[in-house]
């Protein structure tokens, strides 16, 4: 795996001239070609990137995951992610891509509020929509980014994280935005969770039963595991880790009302390797021991 490490580096690959920050940069796409080089591959960044893309084409694989670039859609990535990048099929169109090395966070405190903007642990096929003036408010933040890299003194810094914090907090809004107005997509994935939760649940009695995690149920749903807890919070209330405790906590409490099953045996049907796992988790959500609940029915 390639690693792609610094600003100057990544402006060579795409056959522009030296940054004038050495952390931080806007890149017109427009301007860019792609080297040819191994490097896209497989490669990862150390540094963050914010990708705007207007009228941009190509395939890239994060991970298992497959994106063709569209007009108007945002995308993120954080350093250290896996990527594949097809330069046989890109256009640059007249995208944007703001990248910053985390280096450049330090002693400010986005450094370590960076990880609370989920959307950078997001798959691709998660990238968020905009509308025309949604993407002309960030291009204006990208432009004042860019002016402000080209003279460089004491006070450069916290101007352009000021700015790209704006930019996050946009993007936050954006995507709180995506999650109400696309209700009927967001339906279905909801829809979707359910049956897949039902589907587990029922089928732990005839087949090997593996425990159930916020990961698995996410790759289930082919999207992140912060993506599909935002998504269900957002319409629900409740995060992934909460769905499951509850679906599980009703399977559990069927089972000890209508079956002669020994709480150990019951604890195997839901995936629990350990009858005393499966017991702690049921008092913290009902105050009743599993054998406390099913005295009730007696």
């Amino acid at each position: 795996m390639n690693t792609i490490r610094s600003v100057s580096e990544f402006h060579r690959l795409l056959s522009l001239p030296e940054p004038h920050h050495p952390l931080v940069s806007v890149i017109n796409l427009a301007e860019s070609i792609f080297l040819e080089d191994d490097v896209w591959n497989g490669f990862v960044n150390s540094f963050y990137c914010v990708a705007l893309k207007r009228g941009a084409k190509g395939k890239i694989r994060y991970g298992q995951q497959h994106y063709d670039y569209d007009n108007g859609v945002l995308s993120f990535t954080a350093p250290n992610q896996v990527q594949y990048l097809d330069i046989s099929t890109v256009e640059c169109g007249s995208g944007y891509l703001l990248i910053f090395h985390p280096d450049f966070l330090l002693a400010h405190p986005l450094a370590s509020n960076i990880n609370s903007y989920n959307f950078f642990s997001y798959t691709v096929n998660e990238a968020l929509h905009l509308s025309a003036e949604e993407e002309d408010d960030l291009i204006t933040i990208l432009n004042k980014i860019d002016k402000e890299c080209q003279h460089i003194d004491k006070y450069t810094q916290e101007i352009i994280l000021s700015q790209i914090e704006l930019l996050l907090k946009y993007s936050n809004r954006f995507y709180e935005r995506q999650f109400i107005t696309r209700k009927n997509h967001n339906h279905q994935l909801l829809a979707k969770f359910e049956r897949l939760l039902d589907e587990y649940f029922d089928s732990s009695m005839t087949t090997p039963p593996e425990r159930l995690t916020v990961q698995r149920m996410a790759e289930l749903m082919n999207l992140s595991p912060n993506y599909l807890s935002d998504l269900l919070r957002m319409h629900t209330g409740q995060n992934t880790q909460q769905h499951i405790h509850q679906k599980l906590i009703e399977k559990a409490k069927e089972k000890l009302s209508t079956t002669n099953l020994s709480v150990s045996e019951i604890a195997y049907t839901l995936g629990f390797e350990h009858a005393q796992s499966f017991s702690t988790l049921f008092k913290k959500k009902t105050n009743l021991s599993p054998l406390e609940f099913r005295q009730t029915f007696n």
